[in-house]
């Protein structure tokens, strides 16, 4: 048997003194946010979609936050929403699947590198960077990672122009010169 429940006697029985937990939507959003996120994520596999089934359930919340009656519960009614959001949209997938013999590998576009070797030359540019003395390297990460100018260089490290251009260039040699770039080109 079910109790009926009366939602105008919860309100009843709260003194009028007492306020909302939370008086705006806004307000319980930042409050709240990590912690609904974190359930978010415990329902999907990826970060982005957890962030979008967030987001979706909070609009969801925020259009029936005048009928929400007691907002102490606010966070029940934002986890049933991102499990309902969740199951429905997993309901709504589409699996394109079939079975075959072999994997299709997309061929290659032309004057592009294979993608492991890209990464195997960054490892390789970054070891020889760190193998650089510490000025040198600033120098070299801030002109060509931080795309600085040399003008910008010298202002951030405090040095001149023509301090910045030497340096740069004895440390462009130096990488010129390291084994593991030589084998590259």
């Amino acid at each position: 048997m079910t109790t009926p429940v009366c939602t105008s006697a919860s309100t009843a029985a709260v003194p009028a003194a007492q306020s909302p937990a939370y008086p705006s939507f806004a307000s319980y959003v930042r409050a709240r946010q990590p912690v609904l996120l974190r359930t978010a994520r415990s329902l999907t596999a990826n970060p982005s979609d957890a962030e979008d089934l967030l987001q979706t359930a909070l609009t969801k919340t925020f259009v029936a936050w005048e009928r929400i009656e007691d907002h102490r519960a606010l966070d029940g009614y934002v986890r049933r929403a991102l499990l309902n959001t969740r199951t429905s949209q997993w309901r709504k997938r589409k699996v394109d699947e079939f079975a075959c013999d072999e994997l299709p590998e997309p061929e290659p576009l032309p004057g592009t590198a294979d993608p492991a070797e890209q990464q195997a030359l960054r490892d390789a540019m970054w070891r020889a960077i760190t193998k650089l003395p510490a000025r040198q390297r600033a120098m070299v990460v801030l002109r060509y990672y931080e795309d600085l100018s040399e003008v910008q260089t010298a202002e951030v490290l405090g040095v001149s122009v023509g301090t910045v251009k030497s340096a740069v260039s004895r440390a462009l040699g130096k990488l010129r010169e390291d084994p593991e770039l030589v084998r590259v080109r």
